[in-house]
């Protein structure tokens, strides 16, 4: 197994080897012009995107400054995904986002950890899970996600919840830990905010 098949593997592994860091800074620099990139340059940021991601949808936009390990190298975006500013993709593996998937501002998705056991972090060990979000999600502002959590579809994460354990389909969850509060039910089909009623004319 090579150093790159393995920082997919689940197994500790030294990320400071030479040619996952030539990788990375590659990687960096392109993220960089986007985090650069004008407003009025749309076009530019559309190629950039496709470019950073394993993959990515049509119709996805991501509000700089953007954060990632690899540049989005490992991140695969489904379609019409929406990200406030500050995203934080740490994509040492693989991240998975379905359609239509908001995120607020400050949001942090993590697949990469470090052993508790003081000696090995001394020597820089890693490890990495995957994080899969399923479509339709609202991922509130400042929310983490830690490594190996999956998230269903048509989630609501409160803002500020720190997501430690997977999430099933339709549900409001929120906290640190995260926990779920209520599903997604008929109220939610009237109200869209506190006593504020959807207007289904429009």
């Amino acid at each position: 197994m090579n150093i790159y098949e393995k920082m997919h593997s689940g197994d500790l592994y030294d990320p400071m080897q030479r040619e996952l860091m030539e990788l990375q800074t590659r990687c960096l620099d392109k993220l960089y012009d986007y985090n650069m990139s004008r407003p009025t340059e749309k076009e530019k940021r559309e190629r950039l995107l496709k470019e950073l991601f394993a993959e990515i949808g049509e119709a996805c936009y991501i509000e700089p400054p953007f954060h990632a390990s690899f540049g989005g190298r490992h991140v695969h975006f489904g379609k019409h995904v929406y990200a406030n500013f500050n995203l934080t993709l740490v994509d040492d593996t693989y991240i998975y986002v379905g359609d239509y998937t908001m995120f607020g501002p400050n949001v942090t998705v993590a697949t990469a950890g470090h052993p508790i056991l003081p000696e090995l972090r001394e020597k820089g060990e890693q490890y990495n899970f995957p994080v899969r979000i399923g479509k339709n999600c609202w991922i509130g502002a400042g929310a983490v996600i830690v490594p190996g959590v999956t998230i269903g579809d048509d989630v609501v994460i409160g803002a500020g919840s720190v997501v430690t354990k997977d999430i099933p389909d339709r549900v409001v969850a929120v906290g640190n830990p995260c926990r779920v509060l209520r599903p997604v039910g008929e109220r939610d089909k009237v109200y869209y905010f506190k006593d504020r009623k959807i207007d289904m004319e429009k």
